[in-house]
C-alpha cells in the first residue's frame, strides 16, 4: 500500500486495519414485516431520519404506500420491540445477491421513530477514538 510507513518487526497489513470494535451486521437486528400478513419483508441495509433501503427477497410495487412493522431487539435481549410505520417504495433493483432485491422506502408515518433510529444507530456504528470520547 502506497505511502504507508512500518515502523515494527511486523509487515502484516491486517494488523494495520483491525478494527477497535466488532463488526457488527445490521441486517441481523432491523428486520421489516408487512403489518397485515406478517410475511416477511427484508432487512434493512441503510436508514435515514426519511428512510430506508430495504435488502428484499421479493421485488415490491413501486409508488405504493405500504403497512410495515420493523422489529427491534430488546435493550436486555429478551423479546422485542414491534414499531409500525407506513412507507412509499420509490425504487427497487437487484441486489448483489441473487435472488434479492434493493429497495428505497420514504417514510410516511411514524417518522420520529425514524429520526431517532438513524441518530441512534449512526453513533453506534461510529469509530470513535478514546482522545475524542
Amino acid at each position: 500500500m502506497s505511502g504507508m510507513v512500518s515502523h515494527g518487526k511486523t509487515n502484516d497489513i491486517s494488523e494495520y486495519f483491525k478494527r477497535g470494535i466488532a463488526r457488527h451486521q445490521l441486517n441481523a437486528y432491523l428486520n421489516v414485516y408487512n403489518s397485515y400478513s406478517g410475511q416477511f419483508m427484508g432487512s434493512m441495509g441503510d436508514i435515514s431520519c426519511h428512510g430506508f433501503m430495504l435488502i428484499s427477497p421479493h421485488p415490491v410495487m413501486l409508488v405504493e404506500e405500504y403497512e410495515l412493522q420493523l422489529h427491534l431487539p430488546q435493550l436486555d435481549g429478551d423479546g422485542e420491540t414491534i414499531v409500525p410505520f407506513r412507507a412509499i417504495s420509490r425504487w427497487c433493483r437487484p441486489d448483489l445477491t441473487p435472488g434479492h432485491f434493493d429497495v428505497d422506502f420514504s417514510v410516511s408515518a411514524n417518522q420520529p421513530i425514524f429520526a431517532g433510529l438513524s441518530i441512534a444507530l449512526k453513533r453506534y456504528f461510529t469509530f470513535v477514538h478514546q482522545v475524542d470520547v
